[in-house]
């Protein structure tokens, strides 16, 4: 954790760069460890421990900005260090919008212990981290013929943050992770050779999934045998919720607001307007305790609350950062989503599945992309074709493609069945008339 000692390290050092030129700064100061075991065929593959101090510094310079960090916190080599970036930072160009946000936004301090970090973290005995891993592989290991290799791995890590600006900020953060994955590579047909994964994480080790992951890795591996190319045309599409936040993701970036005054969005202008099915509500929840994602400040302190994003398919909000409301002259909201929650349905995946006549179900997207301006995408995809409510036969080497706003447009259901574990819980998703070409 950081110290009160470091703390007062911090403060000083946006005072000393104050005194020297600056008329703002802001010092952010990190510490954190991290461990990591990756098993191959059951013996250690890799061992990775690390530990991390560091100190980053925003000085604003006669209408300048500069951003520069070190791990060597001595108080003399941080005076020359703060010197020099100021310095530095006058031969920048000038860019009156590079400022500290308006104070009255900061995060103020009072909220609840979110409860980010374990407090028995220290506790876990190596050994038993390497046995867990251990435990993952001998799952798959030895369980089928056609297994060619079996990998696990085990990592974890805790983190700390302060922060403090010149115009009033004081804060600080923590936080926690475990994780456990299993991957498994078996002999197809010819020459293919399917591969899966799973995985589980936690922010408390007592909470983490600890067995099964690599029984599912294999069982995904193994349903992969024998994909095909199916007859292109379109379809229902249901999405896993391993994969579903992947069809999110260029609506998140798209409200960015570096994107907005880059104009290189297509939900630029957007602001109030439906431009999804009204099955789409998508929530920013920042304050659930014990939830991956959870905070009560973004990066430059400014104070999160719960706010919608989508709310029945009208887009209620950007993400909009100091430097973009300055730029754009616009109002600032924080940098980036907390936590992303999704009205949810009545039915998991199997339930979707079931109420489809045919269509695919998408368990992986491989490669493709989103153009940012357009919204057009093409995806290459696997998975499974749905016929009567059955998945019939599992496919491959298929894309998908059309265009972000319509695609979403067609959105019929929403399920009930998002990871916990993740920040982006988003649920398996079903679609109408979605283009596919294979055959």
């Amino acid at each position: 954790m950081i110290t009160n000692e470091n703390k007062e390290l911090a403060q000083w050092a946006m005072e000393y760069a104050l005194r020297n030129g600056c008329q703002a700064s802001r010092v952010t100061l990190f510490n954190g460890s991290s461990t990591s075991f990756e098993i191959r065929d059951m013996r250690m593959d890799r061992l990775q421990q690390a530990s991390e101090n560091n100190l980053a510094i925003h000085l604003f310079v006669d209408g300048r900005f500069g951003s520069y960090s070190t791990n060597r916190l001595d108080k003399r080599e941080l005076e020359r260090f703060i010197r020099e970036g100021v310095a530095a930072t006058r031969f920048l160009a000038e860019d009156k919008a590079r400022t500290l946000p308006d104070a009255s936004l900061y995060y103020k301090g009072g909220g609840a212990d979110l409860r980010l970090i374990d407090p028995a973290f220290d506790n876990v005995p190596p050994d038993d981290k390497v046995a867990l891993a251990m435990s993952v592989c001998e799952e798959i290991m030895g369980k089928d013929t056609r297994v060619i290799s079996a990998n696990s791995s085990y990592s974890d890590e805790k983190d700390f943050k302060y922060m403090v600006a010149s115009n009033g900020f004081e804060g600080e953060a923590s936080g926690s992770s475990f994780g456990l994955v299993g991957s498994a590579n078996i002999r197809g047909e010819g020459d293919a050779r399917p591969e899966s994964y799973w995985y589980e994480s936690s922010l408390y080790y007592d909470d983490l999934i600890k067995t099964g992951i690599g029984t599912k890795a294999l069982e995904r591996a193994l349903r992969k045998l024998s994909q095909r190319k199916v007859a292109s045309g379109k379809y229902r599409m249901v999405v896993d919720n391993m994969n579903a936040a992947r069809l999110v993701s260029p609506l998140i970036g798209a409200i960015y607001g570096s994107s907005i005054q880059q104009k290189n969005s297509f939900l630029l202008d957007k602001l109030g307007q439906k431009v999804a099915s009204g099955r789409l509500t998508l929530l920013d929840e920042p304050h659930l305790p014990k939830a991956s994602g959870a905070r009560y400040f973004d990066s430059e302190g400014i104070a999160t609350r719960r706010r919608p994003i989508f709310e029945e398919g009208t887009l209620r909000t950007y993400y909009i950062d100091t430097y973009t409301a300055n730029k754009m002259g616009a109002s600032q909201t924080v940098d980036s989503p907390s936590i992303l929650a999704a009205r949810l349905g009545d039915k998991d995946a199997a339930g979707l599945i079931a109420s489809v006549e045919k269509g695919i179900l998408v368990t992986g997207f491989n490669g493709g992309n989103c153009n940012s301006s357009t919204g057009d995408f093409s995806y290459g995809i696997e998975g499974f074709l749905i016929e009567r409510g059955q998945l019939t036969r599992p496919v491959a080497e298929m894309n998908v493609t059309g265009n972000m706003l319509t695609l979403w447009s067609h959105l019929t259901e929403t399920g009930n069945d998002p990871r916990l574990s993740s920040s982006w819980r988003i649920p398996s998703l079903l679609f109408d008339d979605v283009d596919f070409s294979g055959l």
